[in-house]
């Protein structure tokens, strides 16, 4: 893909937090696309070769786990950070044991996700 903007890729099947994270990295200068379930977000990362995927956990269609496995198994490149409400210490383990390099709960601290994306 062509751009000189950062990719991001937001997996959220809440309509709110999809758009609240859009708005918040489009903001700040970052060329963003949501996908509403493990499958669309799979297909989209696919296609658009993003620099960074946000994945929920809890999807309607499958779970984040299972989306971060197939991406790292896909050879996706991508940064992986599960963005989930699940905050206990297993949750994250999990996530990172799925392929995930950063997992973060859920009100996401936009100043900790920024800070996480500048390193991207």
């Amino acid at each position: 893909m062509e751009s000189d903007k950062r990719r991001i890729l937001v997996v959220e099947d809440n309509a709110d937090v999809a758009e609240a994270l859009r708005l918040l990295l489009a903001a700040c200068g970052y060329d963003v696309a949501v996908a509403h379930t493990g499958q669309d977000g799979l297909r989209a990362a696919r296609q658009l070769e993003p620099h960074v995927v946000l994945c929920d956990i809890e999807l309607p269609d499958s779970n984040g786990y299972v989306v971060g496995s197939m991406l790292r198994d896909s050879g996706c490149p991508a940064k992986l950070i599960a963005v989930t409400g699940r905050s206990e210490a297993n949750a994250r383990q999990h996530a990172l044991a799925a392929g995930f390099h950063q997992h973060m709960a859920k009100p996401v601290n936009a100043d900790l996700l920024l800070r996480e994306l500048v390193a991207v």
